[in-house]
């Protein structure tokens, strides 16, 4: 069988672990990949795992577009414990002060819920309390968060406050004032209502959660929020992201990255610990690396509309001009990536991303983002 070529510009998907930051993994992938020219669409934050999308080469140039791509994730929410992060890295947050920070307004609270994580019983009453509870949680949820709904950031997020991100403000003890934004929850279903006791060691209810959404959702936002509208605070404790658009963590391209955590003196003398990303054990780059790796066209047909273009046409893209085609097709959406037959090769060149050109009097497009022909010998990858 012949050996894949190793492409210069294109995707690795990678299952991200627990611990580290979307950085390292980006870190990890540019010593893996032999090159600078490394980005990723959609950060995960450190408690999460799952899908990451990373790009490098001119794909880098696609990420932005990938950005906009429906997400699905799997989560474990708490009720009954709120937390100054709205996940499980945070610290709890007295009973007093479950409203602190962004969100949704705690509404008085919810009497059976209350009386569930509060009141001793007997295991048989806490189950048909339990059951009643999580019917009223399904309800709230389908009513309150789920389709278009405005949504309010968490403080500890990267959002940037003239020039500062959110997260750094609300470290300082600074108030952070976000203001909310439409998002689209397309499903957000919960299932295997549980008791079990918090860190703080109240009783609490954790609850598993699917949630597909459009880009920009803050699913430690909707913990919090559903955890104030039940009237006993609530957070995020795991995070799990499971596609991105046509990508799916079961595809068989995704590489599974491990964590190794490693000791260091600083330079004050003092031990410390950090972790870092590692690759799977028994993992030949040389060899096996290719094998994961999509090329600029698979790149292209994942992150927009495509449309084919003449030769001619595309070396006029290349230089910034304006191109005509037979006509705008109206079911196509755009923008879109233009994309060309080598010239006699059986091989395709993705040749920039173009939108229709205003005020033009025929049906022409334009290029927004160029990109160069494909090395080795003008070749796709």
């Amino acid at each position: 069988m012949m050996k894949k070529i190793m492409p210069t510009s294109g995707l690795l998907l990678v299952d991200k672990p627990q611990g580290v930051t979307s950085h390292d993994v980006v870190a990890y992938a540019r010593h893996l990949l032999h090159t600078k020219r490394v980005g990723h669409a959609g950060t995960l934050d450190p408690m999460a795992t799952g899908l990451l999308i990373v790009g490098f080469g001119y794909a880098t140039r696609l990420l932005n577009y990938m950005l906009g791509h429906q997400k699905t994730y799997e989560a474990v929410i708490r009720l009954g414990e709120a937390t100054t992060t709205d996940d499980a890295e945070g610290e709890i947050l007295p009973e007093y002060a479950l409203q602190a920070g962004p969100g949704i307004a705690m509404s008085n609270r919810d009497d059976l819920m209350n009386s569930l994580l509060n009141t001793s019983m007997a295991t048989i009453e806490k189950d048909a309390l339990l059951q009643q509870a999580f019917q009223r949680m399904k309800q709230i949820v389908s009513t309150n968060l789920t389709g278009r709904i405005m949504q309010t950031p968490t403080a500890f997020s990267a959002i940037k406050i003239n020039g500062q991100r959110a997260y750094d403000l609300a470290r300082e003890g600074k108030t952070v004032n976000l203001e909310s934004r439409e998002i689209t929850v397309h499903e957000f279903t919960i299932s295997n209502p549980q008791l079990t006791r918090g860190v703080s060691g109240r009783l609490v209810c954790d609850i598993t959660a699917t949630v597909s959404c459009s880009s920009g959702t803050y699913i430690r936002a909707l913990a919090r929020d559903l955890g104030r509208l039940m009237g006993v605070g609530g957070h995020l404790t795991q995070l799990r992201r499971t596609s991105v658009g046509d990508f799916s963590i079961n595809d068989a391209r995704v590489m599974k990255l491990n964590v190794e955590t490693r000791e260091f003196t600083d330079r004050n003398g003092i031990l410390q610990q950090r972790a870092k990303v590692v690759s799977p054990p028994h993992f030949d780059a040389d060899n096996m690396l290719p094998q994961f790796c999509f090329n600029m066209l698979e790149t292209a047909e994942h992150t927009l509309p495509m449309v084919l273009i003449d030769a001619v046409q595309a070396q006029d893209l290349r230089f910034g001009r304006w191109i005509s085609l037979p006509s705008i097709d109206n079911t196509l959406q755009y923008p879109a990536i233009a994309y060309s037959l080598v010239e006699d090769t059986a091989q395709y060149d993705v040749v920039a991303v173009v939108e229709p050109a205003k005020n033009s009097k025929s049906n022409q497009i334009k290029p927004i983002v160029v990109f160069p022909v494909s090395e080795k010998t003008g070749k796709l990858e």
